[in-house]
């Protein structure tokens, strides 16, 4: 039988077997590591599979230069061209630089510049980049018409079988490891092309480990195509897993995943971001967010999954550092649970630290913005965590005993943005303090309860933790006269315990706050 006449499983796995032979021209196996998961609490046994090693810092290496190893002369004479987000480019790259042949890659202009240079470093002379559209599939239209009007060999992201069988090869490795078969492997879903390729490998070999695709929330092209029983085109697609923001699923890919996964699940950006962590702090893997999707389902899912033994796989880490800086600070990469909030208090002297001597007690505060624009109330926001789950589950029985009124704040833009109100003609003898203190709990209470109870009253605070020793705030106090605010600035030492340097602002910087 000819081999495209096979039915398409037995030829991907046919095709895998081929793969073998092509793929490590172009690179090494990747290995596979144990992450032993933090507590609290039983979880299953994990074992990833660290594409993120590869020499293109991603596992698209493996299609692209399978595919490409198989172009005829002629082909490789016409040159190629491809459309992709940034890791099947850099693969396409690889193979272009080592075979001698030209490629034209469209890549969206949002593209992260990291994923731009690297497929620069890869391919030389050989490759060029041209940046169109805000979309992959605006890329993808783009270069189909350079593939129409030129000539050129069109090299499919993912829907290509013989793109699936390279990604199949991690997969191989897996298997060839030792350290399966596993209960269960969490396989993330762009186009499909990774999950179709390992899934039915897996499927061969490990008949009982149950196959789970991942997708982002806000993409879930795969289990929409499963649903309405071929693959359909999403209206809109989350782009924050930039790496498998595809609004439709591959063809091939859809039929394959059809037939071997058990389900889909989806992920959250903010479950993404937490599982974004704890790579970071179990193997000091820096992964892109779409790399780490598979742990994400499985954090989601640790206690359904305690005693088992589980395949995840980073599938990249050509993530943006600037991108990286945001993850790290947002509410979902916090490495315990967390509350943001609202709470209501009296706008008078000692009616804050009030607050915080009572129903924040035992809490870690790592961030907290106010700004006072109501003459006799003050909303307050604060994110809280806390190792301790139970202490965060009273929080609202702490703030009901103690009279306060709150609303829970979880993504709100405004607090996302810091956008503080402040009204300048509600104050009467403002200061502002630069404040650095040693990040440590207790630290900053102790700081305002010395420094500041029974002196003056709060009307700004801006603070967010940023991982470091120190921490770092600007707070705004107001006096009842400016004799007073004068002989607390000229008493205030600029350092003392817990503290490290609390310094008032100029009068320019002051006034450029308060717009004056």
């Amino acid at each position: 039988m000819e081999r495209d006449a096979l039915p398409l499983d037995r030829r991907l796995r046919q095709e895998t077997l081929f793969a073998r032979e092509r793929v490590y021209r172009f690179g090494q196996p990747t290995p596979l590591e144990r992450l032993i998961l933090p507590g609290p609490g039983p979880g299953p046994e994990i074992w990833v599979k660290r594409e993120d090693l590869s020499p293109i810092k991603a596992y698209k290496w493996r299609g692209a230069c399978n595919r490409m190893a198989v172009l005829t002369p002629e082909e490789a004479t016409r040159g190629v061209v491809t459309a992709s987000a940034g890791n099947h480019a850099q693969g396409v790259a690889l193979a272009a630089k080592q075979l001698g042949i030209d490629a034209r890659i469209y890549m969206p202009r949002s593209t992260p510049r990291v994923k731009q240079q690297a497929v620069k470093l890869h391919g030389g002379d050989r490759v060029e980049i041209r940046l169109v559209g805000d979309s992959y599939d605006e890329a993808v239209t783009a270069a189909r018409e350079d593939e129409r009007t030129t000539g050129a060999v069109y090299l499919h992201a993912y829907d290509d079988v013989q793109v699936m069988a390279g990604q199949a090869t991690l997969a191989d490795e897996v298997v060839l490891s030792g350290h399966g078969p596993f209960d269960a492997a969490y396989l993330q879903i762009g186009g499909g092309g990774m999950a179709a390729g390992a899934a039915c490998w897996f499927q061969m070999l490990w008949p009982d480990t149950e196959l789970v695709g991942v997708e982002g929330e806000g993409q879930a092209s795969m289990k929409a195509a499963l649903e309405a029983g071929e693959p359909v085109t999403l209206e809109k697609v989350d782009i924050f897993c930039d790496g498998t923001a595809v609004r439709k699923a591959g063809s091939l890919p859809f039929e394959v995943c059809r037939d071997t996964l058990a389900r889909v699940e989806t992920v959250s950006n903010t479950e993404v971001s937490r599982a974004i962590r704890v790579l970071w702090e179990t193997l000091r893997c820096v992964s892109e967010p779409s790399g780490a999707m598979g742990l994400a389902a499985v954090l989601k899912n640790r206690e359904a999954l305690a005693g088992k033994r589980v395949l995840v796989v980073v599938t990249g880490a050509n993530i943006d550092f600037l991108q990286l800086g945001l993850i790290a600070q947002s509410e979902g990469a916090s490495a315990t649970a967390s509350r943001t909030l609202r709470v209501r208090i009296p706008e008078r002297p000692g009616t804050m630290l009030a607050l915080l001597d009572g129903c924040f007690e035992g809490l870690n505060i790592t961030d907290f913005q106010y700004g006072k624009y109501h003459a006799t109330e003050a909303w307050p926001v604060f994110t809280v965590t806390s190792d301790d789950d139970s202490q965060l589950a009273a929080l609202p029985e702490r703030l009901a005993v103690g009279g306060y009124e709150w609303k829970d704040l979880a993504g709100a833009v405004d607090v996302n943005f810091r956008a503080i109100p402040l009204r300048e003609e509600l104050l009467t003898s403002p200061l502002f303090l630069r404040l650095d203190f040693y990040e440590r709990r207790g630290a900053l209470h102790d700081f305002l309860d010395k420094i500041i109870r029974g002196r003056a009253s709060f009307f700004y605070f801006n603070y967010r933790q940023s991982g470091e020793r120190i921490g770092r705030a600007l707070i705004g106090l107001d006096f009842e006269t400016d004799e007073a605010r004068d002989q607390f600035t000229a008493t205030l030492p600029p350092r003392g315990e817990g503290y490290r340097l609390c310094t008032p602002l100029d009068a320019a910087a002051q006034h450029r706050i308060l717009g004056a």
